[in-house]
């Protein structure tokens, strides 16, 4: 699989979703941290224009203080935008390969979990190529970088029931691959769709 193609795709279909959106649920609360609806599509808008050069600029910038910084570009994102408009701007980025630094499964990550920050919050996922959350998977099975997934799920077996996807040992976690990734990277909400003897130790952590 081509990563940055997964990326895109997941950009545009992304794009296409929030363009469906009625205006009143963009001030709805996302499942990300305190950022309603809005806020994260303006974050997704910054991540999808943001050079390594860039990040950079503007981590140094804010004091070196990544929440100040994130904070700030969501801000600049979506000042004065309506929801078309903040649509408009991220599907102006949907064939970009631009990304701050790090590993690019990890922006496919970002694409899909914010996107189901949204669309969880709001009533339910979204359908994705099988292979896309895989890979995501995958990815945040052995990361602890900023969401720390390895560690919060260590001691634990995950399993998809919609995939040829396991990992772990312990007591069983199961569930949709999409709701196993949102769990991985510590939406509380997603623990609801899930089921196994293992549910609770996520919860605790």
């Amino acid at each position: 699989m081509d990563t940055w193609q997964a990326i895109n795709s997941e950009r545009a279909s992304l794009a296409d979703a929030l363009a469906g959106l009625p205006d009143d649920a963009w001030d709805r609360p996302s499942l990300c941290a305190q950022w309603s609806v809005r806020e994260v599509g303006g974050h997704m808008v910054a991540t999808a224009r943001m050079t390594p050069g860039g990040f950079f600029g503007k981590l140094l910038g804010s004091g070196f203080n990544f929440g100040a910084m994130t904070r700030k570009d969501i801000d600049d994102v979506v000042a004065g935008k309506s929801p078309a408009e903040l649509v408009a701007a991220y599907r102006g980025y949907v064939d970009a390969r631009n990304a701050p630094p790090g590993p690019t499964p990890s922006w496919l990550g970002e694409t899909i979990v914010h996107g189901e920050d949204v669309f969880r919050a709001l009533g339910g996922y979204r359908a994705h190529p099988v292979e896309h959350v895989v890979a995501v998977a995958d990815f945040y099975k052995n990361s602890n970088l900023l969401i720390g997934a390895k560690k919060r799920i260590a001691g634990v077996t995950l399993k998809a029931t919609d995939a040829t996807w396991s990992n772990g040992t312990g007591p069983e976690v199961s569930g949709p691959i999409i709701a196993l990734v949102m769990a991985m990277t510590g939406r509380r909400a997603a623990l609801d769709d899930l089921s196994g003897d293992g549910v609770e130790t996520l919860r605790s952590r």
